[in-house]
């Protein structure tokens, strides 16, 4: 099986083409910068910028002669706030994803994996979040409708042109290859520089995944492709953790002498998310190892090794 990564360079992609490269599938990245984690990943990796039409022929030449079995589109621009600020980067997750989606009909690729959010579901008051729940008028910022539309564009094209599809709702994957400002690595940073660690929200719980099970659970969806394709499933590992518990982790695991500040949640930002799993556990045995304790304290131990 050939399988086309978009977004190889980010988080879930490095780890996501490494595993796969693993386990003997060939992988094929694409990306609009260089792999600097991982030297394999890398050489396998198109520098393509899927916004852009002519560069997306580019790409379709240098595949023209390694058929791809599979799609999975994991890139976009993921900071919920940054795009608040920037509303057009949201735009570009539907180019991205619509330019990707041509590519597959084009060359009549057969399967797509879309990464979804759990962004999707706003903030609405139910204890465990199940995949039904979705609703486009608790869209609370550009970045949730760039996910909430294009779960809708990848129904259309299965609908019109029989591209079958998974769609992965993410939930604050952590632990390994992101320097980013995500809230993990941000807080390790500064945590470490003995810097003072903001919190937007007190309240705010989130369900973090650590990385290894995020990819896990797409490795397992891609294997059982056929039995449970054009459905939409929550990769998360079903559990609550406030913004403040993890903060006070880290500082403790790193023995740092940063101090906490509590500010207002942010426009746009989900307050409370917990998933409900089960529906991946039944569908293809999706099963998280990493609870949020040693996750956190994993991706403390990457970050002191790597950066």
């Amino acid at each position: 099986m050939k399988i086309l990564v978009t977004g190889s360079s980010g988080t879930i992609g490095t780890r996501l083409c490494e595993t796969l490269l693993a386990k003997g599938y060939d992988v094929i990245g694409a990306d609009w910068l260089p792999n600097k984690w991982n030297p394999e990943v890398n050489k396998r990796t198109i520098l393509v910028d899927l916004r852009d039409e002519a560069a997306i022929a580019n790409c379709k030449l240098q595949i023209a002669n390694r058929p791809i079995d599979v799609i999975i589109h994991l890139a976009a621009n993921a900071r919920v706030y940054e795009l608040v600020e920037d509303p057009p980067r949201a735009l570009d997750n539907f180019i991205t994803l619509f330019n990707t989606l041509e590519l597959a009909r084009k060359n009549g690729i057969k399967k797509f994996f879309f990464a979804g959010s759990r962004e999707g579901y706003g903030n609405i008051q139910v204890d465990r979040l199940t995949e039904d729940l979705v609703r486009v008028e608790n869209c609370e910022s550009p970045y949730t409708a760039s996910k909430v539309g294009g779960e809708a564009l990848v129904h259309a094209y299965t609908r019109c042109y029989g591209i079958d599809h998974v769609i992965i709702r993410f939930s604050n994957v952590y632990g390994a290859y992101d320097n980013s400002v995500r809230v993990v690595p941000l807080f390790i940073r500064q945590a470490r520089r003995n810097e003072t660690l903001k919190i937007f929200g007190k309240e705010k719980c989130l369900d973090f995944t650590y990385i290894d099970d995020a990819v896990d659970g797409v490795i397992k969806a891609l294997e059982k492709f056929d039995a449970v394709k054009n459905g939409t499933y929550n990769l998360a590992f079903g559990e609550g953790n406030t913004i403040l518990k993890l903060a006070e982790m880290i500082i403790e695991l790193t023995g740092s002498k940063s101090k906490i500040e509590l500010g207002e949640s942010r426009t746009g930002e989900v307050i409370h998310y917990v998933a409900d799993i089960s529906k991946a556990k039944k569908a293809f045995g999706f099963d998280p190892k990493i609870p949020f304790a040693e996750g956190v304290k994993k991706a403390v131990e990457w970050y002191a090794a790597n950066t």
